[in-house]
């Protein structure tokens, strides 16, 4: 590689790299996900994403106008095969606290599910309780996951295709007992500029192949689907995700999110409303040929 290729590889690392900085700092901000004086707990699996996290959440932390603690946490689910030496080893040239936390997740979800289905769900509920339950241990005040934009937006598809929900997952979360805050602070951070920055940063990644379940395949196809219409509409996802921040519950059929049964009438509105059409409407020329007749249509 030449002089001429490695300032542009440089310029492109220290844009790539300032663009993720300032979407992470503007979630955290957005949803003022990190407080004075807070522990955060970052669960890192080792993909990318929860590298990528770390990384740029510790180099935040220099800057910060806030005091805060970042913790590295690592939950062994003791899948075979996993290198439980990389990890360690990579927080320990890092000079920060961490913890791996061994929980033989894998034989229960592999005892308690058939062969074929699906082990997400029991999966994921075994790992979120363990790493809430440590959380309170070490007096963690948030738990930092790794989920970025297009995760999100994969989960809002995932759940309005196979769960008929629109729901997707929230940039900041309080846990169903209360007890635990759940953040992420890579919400608008996009997959393809994590995917470079692992690339620059040489993260020691750990392939994840605990099951290639029903869920995962479900995921695939969805993000395919994304990628897609990303390429022939670029911005595309991005829309999508700006629209689950801008959300009018009168104009969806959710009963429950907006009363629809009694919904009552407002004259006076109706009338002001009407005062101020009808002046419009005598203060404008118009003819007739202005005006569809609708009888004929």
């Amino acid at each position: 590689m030449n002089q001429t290729d490695n300032r542009k590889e440089t310029l492109e690392y220290n844009k790539l790299q300032k663009r993720l900085r300032r979407n992470m700092g503007n979630a955290i901000i957005d949803y003022n996900m990190i407080e004075e004086g807070d522990v955060v707990m970052a669960c890192i699996s080792g993909g990318k994403d929860s590298f990528a996290m770390l990384d740029i959440l510790l180099n935040l932390k220099k800057a910060a106008p806030i005091n805060f603690d970042v913790v590295a946490v690592n939950l062994d689910q003791k899948q075979p095969g996993f290198p439980e030496h990389i990890l360690p080893e990579y927080f320990k040239s890092l000079n920060i606290p961490y913890y791996i936390v061994d929980k033989d997740t894998y034989s229960v979800v592999k005892e308690k599910v058939e062969e074929g289905k699906t082990t997400c769900g029991l999966c994921s509920r075994l790992r979120r309780g363990t790493l809430y339950s440590f959380a309170e241990t070490i007096g963690a005040t948030k738990i930092a996951l790794g989920h970025h934009l297009d995760d999100i937006v994969e989960t809002l598809f995932l759940n309005m295709f196979h769960g008929s929900r629109l729901k997707a997952m929230p940039p900041k979360l309080r846990s169903d007992d209360g007890r635990n805050v759940v953040i992420r602070p890579l919400t608008y951070c996009r997959e393809k500029d994590l995917i470079k920055y692992a690339e620059y940063k040489q993260f020691p990644i750990i392939p994840c192949n605990l099951c290639g379940s029903q869920e995962n395949l479900q995921r695939q196809s969805i993000k395919a689907m994304l990628m897609d219409w990303d390429k022939k509409t670029p911005g595309r996802v991005d829309a999508i995700f700006k629209s689950i921040q801008n959300i009018s519950p009168s104009q969806l059929a959710d009963k429950n999110l907006f009363d629809f049964v009694n919904l009552p009438l407002d004259r006076e509105g109706d009338r002001a409303e009407y005062a101020f059409t009808e002046a419009t409407v005598s203060s404008t020329n118009i003819d007739d040929s202005m005006f569809i007749d609708v009888t004929n249509v």
